[in-house]
């Protein structure tokens, strides 16, 4: 009898992640490990499309089916990566030619504190004005909006 005044607890708690994944479509994630398998299909029985070998990477997911996402990367490929292998938190990737200046305020006039260049990744503050807080390995500061994949509306 005592196991079932556990049964709503265990039923909350398994809840927790599906409904923490049903999220508005197209919205940003990143991936959690180092490797990632994407495949062209929502199944480990579809063959592996890419390996990724990069955390933190941001991605489009476009499209839920069960536990997959389709997704889309920074280089425009699209493909299948099971939920678990995502993680909500928002980064971003520096794009476009030359170094992207890393200032200590939201402004061109600001302090350049480091200059990042493309495909670094960091971790993605609030963005305002067409500049973005952005963290990349303890080098804080504010990134021009139009340098960074993936902070734009998916």
């Amino acid at each position: 009898m005592r196991r079932l005044g556990f049964l709503p607890v265990i039923l909350f708690l398994a809840a927790v992640p599906v409904s923490a994944q049903e999220r508005e479509l197209p919205y940003w994630a990143s991936l959690r490990y180092d490797e990632v398998n994407m495949r062209v299909g929502p199944s480990e029985e579809y063959m592996i499309d890419w390996v990724y070998r990069r955390a933190g990477l941001p991605v489009k997911v476009i499209r839920l089916k069960e536990g997959w996402r389709y997704v889309e990367d920074p280089d425009g490929a699209r493909g299948w990566i099971v939920s678990r292998l995502l993680d909500p938190e928002r980064t971003a990737m520096v794009r476009g030619e030359g170094l992207a200046a890393i200032r200590n305020e939201p402004s061109d006039a600001g302090e350049l504190k480091w200059n990042a260049e493309p495909g670094v990744i960091g971790w993605l503050g609030d963005c305002e004005d067409g500049w973005c807080e952005f963290d990349a390995g303890g080098h804080k500061g504010y990134v021009r909006q139009d340098r960074l994949w993936g902070v734009d509306e998916p």
